[in-house]
């Protein structure tokens, strides 16, 4: 025992030491010294309608600048999960320092190098750098009518760069990037000279706000989410007080019915008309099938809802989205930190159902999803390596979350289950179970599994919809997520419409004396996810200008994984909540 404990200390302190490595991602602690070199970061080029699809900087011909070139190294798993492809841009950029028009560099175009530039306009690529962990994007260039007037288009390039940057104190708090003040022309055999200037001046910007000028309150406007989450509340008020009346009142007629069956004798009570809830009241706590699957669902689920919860609290708190790759890392760290609630709630529950295979029940759970991630990931990484984008993942990243799962999140989840099947893993239903099952009687259509199933995720997806809009132009357009106290209140919203529904699904099914409600509670539930993917195709073909097979197959393959989550998640809510309410209204009624 004493051992034990020792080893998940260990374990707890070297996730804390790694995730302190993760959440400062910065290469740089934001003060400079006056004369202080400032490096300016080229990180990738890609056509503007397709975010994914990026590829390094220089995999156009763009020429580099005089300044020695500076290494860099993926800090944080995350940086290398993005495709986050820094070079040094060997720009001579010191604090406080002003540059007046300057040469970088010079080519000589040949056509080769002029048919690449053309392809990058032509398909609208634009290019991203870092000052001082400050994105800045910039167009590649541009076309215009042909001066001879034959209607043919020209194609240019910008080549001159203008820094302005702002600072107050000794820090950085403000740069923008102006590019259309030189171009050449497309043409080959001709030389192209590249330049750049820095100016500095003061601003009144404080550090902690300097973010905010990359954030899109037009966009992200308050009114329309207060108007949804209005909505979404209605709805919850709607649903509470519905569940409350008609379960109620129709539980009061059923106990009201049931008490006056106690008092009949045998005859009278085999001539009268027995149905509802009731009459399973043997079965109602069978083990659900396939119990292996359904305990590493519940586990998976418990773990997803807990590191969303975190993730949203922390990029409320710490406002994430202003570092490089910490919201990834947090996620990360979260998942590997929560593997003993996933051990806990898994191995508890398949111990309650009389599982005896719980190392195997262990695994699956411990590496259900990761493997999904996994899967998913190396088969667009292929994709990524034939277009030598730089989503690629490095194989060393890999090794890296391969050893995650092995060193970190085995060892957890399997101290949560030890735990779970020893704390949790008794069985304490209200209600014996009958050693035959009972048939279950023919029901009218609407009252199938498969109907409630499709039936039961309209309502959550009806309360989250308009929030998915926002977050799938965060996350697939060139916009910043940061109204998270929305998302938190979205979040609740749809964890309460959930296990109200499924509880009214349930309720349905058990009167129509059918007992098999684990599964159809947690797929109710989960079926929203399949509205959220089916809204995916409708915002990826009427609200985006997406294309190609890499996007594409990157776009589908993570909504795909996006979607599997929150039908986890969605589905254990809407388990824990039916569980609660089957062993309330079980344990109420008396049992002969």
């Amino acid at each position: 025992m004493y051992m034990t404990r020792q080893f998940v200390w260990f374990v707890v302190l070297g996730i804390f030491i790694i995730t302190i490595n993760l959440i400062q991602a910065d290469e740089h602690n934001h003060v400079y010294e006056d004369n202080e070199e400032v490096v300016v970061w080229m990180n990738t080029v890609g056509p503007h309608r397709n975010r994914q699809e990026t590829y390094s900087y220089y995999s156009l011909p763009f020429c580099h600048g005089s300044k020695d070139t500076i290494n860099h190294h993926h800090e944080t798993l995350s940086e290398a999960l993005q495709g986050i492809e820094l070079q040094s841009s060997g720009l001579d950029v010191e604090f406080k320092v002003s540059v007046p028009k300057t040469e970088i560099c010079a080519i000589k175009l040949n056509e080769e190098t002029t048919r690449a530039f053309i392809y990058a306009v032509k398909n609208a690529y634009s290019y991203q750098m870092y000052i001082d962990n400050l994105p800045i994007i910039g167009a590649v260039g541009g076309k215009d009518s042909d001066d001879e007037g034959n209607g043919e288009s020209q194609y240019y390039i910008w080549t001159h760069k203008k820094f302005d940057i702002g600072y107050r104190g000794n820090q950085i708090v403000d740069v923008n990037l102006t590019i259309d003040e030189n171009k050449a022309k497309l043409i080959p055999n001709t030389n192209v000279k590249f330049t750049y200037e820095v100016n500095w001046k003061k601003s009144d910007v404080k550090f902690e706000d300097r973010f905010d000028k990359y954030l899109d309150p037009n966009f992200f406007q308050h009114r329309i989410h207060w108007f949804s989450i209005f909505n979404s509340f209605m709805m919850v008020i709607f649903l509470v007080g519905l569940v409350s009346m008609i379960l109620m009142r129709t539980l009061r007629k059923d106990y009201a019915r049931y008490s006056k069956d106690e008092e009949m004798d045998d005859i009278e009570r085999d001539l009268g008309d027995e149905y509802g809830w009731k009459q399973i009241h043997g079965d109602v706590f069978r083990p659900a099938s396939h119990p292996m699957v359904f305990s590493a669902l519940i586990g998976a689920g418990y773990q997803v809802t807990v590191v969303v919860l975190s993730v949203i609290i922390f990029a409320i708190l710490g406002e994430l989205y202003t570092e490089r790759g910490s919201m990834l890392s947090t996620a990360i760290f979260m998942y590997a930190a929560t593997s003993p609630v996933n051990g806990y709630t898994g191995g508890g529950l398949y111990a309650r159902m009389g599982g005896r295979v719980w190392i195997k029940q262990m695994i699956l759970s411990a590496f259900m999803l990761p493997v999904m991630v996994c899967g998913t990931a190396f088969f667009i990484n292929f994709i990524a390596i034939y277009y030598h984008a730089s989503r690629a993942i490095p194989f060393g990243s890999m090794v890296a979350v391969a050893c995650i799962c092995i060193f970190v999140i085995l060892p957890l989840t399997l101290v949560g289950t030890i735990l779970g099947r020893n704390l949790a893993g008794t069985p304490d239903a209200p209600c014996r179970v009958n050693a035959v099952p009972r048939p279950i009687p023919e029901k009218k259509w609407f009252m199938e599994p498969l109907v409630i199933i499709l039936l039961g995720g309209i309502l959550p997806f009806g309360s989250i919809f308009i929030e998915m809009y926002f977050i799938f132009t965060s996350f697939w357009a060139y916009k910043i997520y940061y109204v998270y106290g929305f998302m938190l209140l979205v979040f609740i919203i749809l964890m309460i419409v959930t296990v109200c529904v499924t509880i009214v699904c349930t309720y349905f099914l058990l009167n129509a004396e059918d007992y098999r409600w684990q599964w159809t509670s947690f797929l109710a539930a989960a079926s929203t996810a399949s509205y959220v993917y089916v809204y995916s195709f409708y915002y990826f073909f009427f609200k985006t200008k997406m294309n190609g097979l890499f996007q594409t197959a990157f776009y589908f393959g993570y909504m795909a994984l996006f979607s599997l989550a929150l039908g986890i998640m969605c589905g254990t809510v809407g388990y824990i909540g039916t569980n609660a309410f089957v062993r309330k209204i079980y344990s109420t009624v008396k049992i002969d």
